[in-house]
């Protein structure tokens, strides 16, 4: 790629920048554990917004999703429902509260307060801790590997060098560059710089993505596009079948890519999107930056309002840039995609595009927007995993009158250690990559069923938690081991029903263990669900105490809160295609769900 020298001066202003930010806030972080790790619960909820908004807003995500709306056209919408993506609303309407009220630092430290410190608890405490701190290595070697190979195609030096007679590679020696700057102002800020730096790349980030689009509203008019693609490319519907042939079109290699991904059985793909989505996102966010950007507001409510602003800032601009690249990339870049041959990387559209289409200054506005996407993910990473080594370990276990000078200098040498040791997972990818992916995907295979019924059914345990994350955990990896070809959302169910068989088992192994602190856990929480026994003993000993009778309202605002969401995802996309009339339709849509979210949601908040 060519750099003009703004473009290079952009870059390294931006860098200073952050530095500079992230080394003035450090003091901020030093006083205790909840100040390095939460800010001090001081943090503005709107701050927190954007910095989580920036932590989603990821390189790789944004390669795949330009990659599958070249490819899915209008259906690529929706495919994140794969995750799902509108997890966000589940944490918004309702999760967001019962997680704040537990005022617990960490989600290992939250297992405690739900199912106290019994035999059964401390198991489940243990498993999470390894599910946190094996989830952000196999993240930053995730991370390494992918922040080299985008380097090394969106900059024009050579960086490759011999040390000690091994070769340090271009896309190594940037990704160590990267990585290591990220880690100074991370490690050595705490939250309160990375919630600041990411505000400030979250802006960054936004400015460029506006800047993309127009500039490829400009170049590509709805006739180019429609000369290149199917017929049915700029429909967001679909029936049983995807109903997409490209043998037609200007790329008919791109069957091959649908038939490799295995999408053509649309309508059952999207019904166990569905399925999988509901039960995932009722579990709950896994311990990461998520959790503790919802830990670090000031109250439950700040918390709602804090995820709520994630989903309102980022689709919008995201998307504007990600129809603005493909569109683009359609129109202009067909001899460069051609001479790839059978073997089309749909994740060099991206890159390819940048260097082609942006002008100076643009181009230096995106790039430092993307370095800014990747340290904001980075950052948020690192910076969550080592309270699981200070606070759910090494305080809970070792050491609990340790001062609080001596747990913050702990949890910076932990945040490098963690770095190191995902880095140098990172560096032998080629021999780790496979144990890395079983670990974090078995460990997430066993989440969902778990993590559902801890906070909706109170006879529950601890030991039932364990052993459905165990069961979980075998059923996942015999999938990963034995059946690697198999589309994981098509046996998601068969993993869900194990791991449910597993809690069902561990649960009525034992009498419920911690009844007073079950107690003490639904009292303070307040969840629905099937909480009977429970709540007719507290009610008993509480005259006072009011029950959770909010499950429909909550429920018809998840369902207005996906479509919202949806509606910011596809109103970029009709803009770009210039189907006006499905544009001011969703626009109306946006208003509309916007009013019923403010008033059966918002105005309730408080209450």
């Amino acid at each position: 790629m060519t750099l003009s020298p703004w473009d290079i001066a952009i870059v390294i202003a931006y860098i200073v920048g952050v530095l500079a930010l992230g080394f003035y806030l450090s003091k901020k972080s030093s006083k205790n554990l909840e100040s390095y790790f939460l800010g001090g619960n001081e943090l503005p909820w709107y701050y927190l917004g954007l910095s989580n908004a920036s932590g989603m807003f990821d390189i790789s995500g944004t390669m795949w999703s330009v990659g599958i709306l070249f490819i899915y056209g209008l259906k690529s919408a929706w495919l994140p429902w794969l995750w799902p993506v509108w997890n966000q609303v589940f944490v918004f309407v309702y999760l967001a509260i019962w997680m704040r009220r537990s005022n617990v630092m960490t989600g290992a430290e939250w297992i405690t307060f739900r199912f106290g410190d019994g035999r059964g608890a401390k198991l489940s405490h243990i498993i999470i801790v390894v599910f946190a701190v094996i989830s952000v290595l196999g993240f930053i070697a995730y991370f390494f590997e992918g922040i080299g190979k985008y380097s090394t195609s969106i900059l024009p030096w050579d960086m490759s060098f011999d040390f000690f007679g091994y070769h340090i590679s271009s896309a190594r020696s940037y990704a160590l560059i990267i990585c290591g700057l990220t880690s100074l102002y991370t490690v050595k800020g705490g939250m309160h710089s990375v919630v600041a730096t990411e505000v400030m790349q979250f802006i960054i980030m936004t400015i460029a993505c506006i800047g993309v689009g127009i500039v490829a509203y400009n170049m590509v008019s709805f006739e180019q596009i429609s000369e290149v693609v199917p017929a049915t490319w700029n429909q967001l519907w679909f029936g049983w079948n995807l109903d997409l042939d490209w043998s037609n079109s200007a790329f008919p290699k791109v069957n091959n890519k649908i038939a490799a991904d295995g999408f053509d059985l649309f309508g059952i793909l999207f019904m166990l999107m569905v399925l999988k989505g509901i039960f995932a996102s009722i579990a709950g966010p896994v311990p990461s930056y998520d959790m503790q950007r919802i830990l670090a507001t000031k109250t439950p409510a700040e918390a709602a309002k804090m995820s709520f602003l994630t989903v309102c800032v980022l689709y919008i601009p995201r998307y504007f840039m990600i129809i603005g690249f493909a569109v683009l990339s359609l129109v202009y870049l067909g001899p460069e995609l051609h001479a790839m041959g059978d073997a089309i990387d749909f994740e060099q559209v991206l890159p390819m595009a940048i260097n082609k289409f942006l002008p100076v200054g643009l181009k230096g506005l995106m790039l430092a927007g993307f370095l800014a996407a990747f340290m904001g993910t980075f950052a948020a990473f690192v910076n969550s995993a080592p309270a699981y080594i200070v606070n759910d370990i090494y305080k809970k276990y070792i050491r609990p009158e340790a001062s609080d000078g001596r747990l913050v200098r702990l949890s910076i040498l932990s945040s490098l250690g963690l770095v190191v040791a995902g880095i140098a997972f990172g560096f032998n990818a080629g021999s780790l990559n496979t144990l890395i992916l079983w670990l974090s995907s078995s460990l997430y295979g066993g989440y969902v069923a778990a993590n559902v019924l801890k906070w909706i059914w109170w006879r529950f345990s601890g030991n039932g938690y364990f052993w459905g994350m165990l069961f979980g955990l075998i059923a996942s990896t015999v999938k990963f081991l034995f059946f690697p070809d198999y589309v994981d959302i098509f046996v998601f169910p068969i993993i869900f029903a194990f791991s449910m068989l597993g809690c069902v088992i561990g649960t009525y192994l034992e009498p419920l263990p911690n009844r007073e602190q079950i107690k003490q856990f639904y009292k303070q929480t307040k969840p629905w669900g099937f909480w009977g026994p429970i709540k007719k003993e507290v009610m008993a000993e509480d005259s006072d105490f009011v029950p959770n009778m909010d499950f429909k309202r909550d429920s018809f605002n998840i369902v207005i809160g996906i479509i919202w969401q949806m509606a910011q995802v596809v109103i970029p996309i009709y803009f770009m295609l210039r189907q006006n009339t499905e544009m001011v339709i969703w626009s109306a849509i946006l208003i509309l769900t916007s009013y019923l979210l403010k008033k059966l949601w918002w105005d309730k908040l408080e209450t």
